[in-house]
């Protein structure tokens, strides 16, 4: 299941830097998609990695995007308490923004 990417750094490189854009684009594709790890659990882990960058909009993002991949809520839950185990409170605070403007 492809999910729509937000306007922002993609279509700032589609727009000024197209050869870069392809090549971020096609690399993410082919990473993120299911594998191995299912889709899902991917997004999962770069929701964990945006906690632990303190990227705030990016966690909510993933995690939005895990749940439509068919996460459930204990899942999201789990993830977080390992951002908060490997990053301490900063990434429990960035951690919180799984919960803003959930779409289910």
């Amino acid at each position: 299941m492809t999910q729509q990417q937000p306007v922002g750094f993609q279509q700032l490189y589609d727009e000024n830097a197209p050869d870069l854009a392809a090549m971020i684009g096609g690399a993410r594709s082919a990473i993120t998609e299911d594998g191995v790890l299912p889709a899902r659990i991917k997004t999962l882990m770069m929701m964990i990695c945006d906690a632990l960058l303190n990227h705030e909009q990016g966690v909510t993002n993933l995690a939005n995007r895990a749940r439509a991949l068919g996460a459930s809520e204990e899942e999201v839950a789990e993830a977080l308490g390992v951002a908060y185990l490997m990053g301490g409170l900063p990434a429990a605070v960035a951690g919180a923004n799984a919960y803003r403007n959930v779409q289910r």
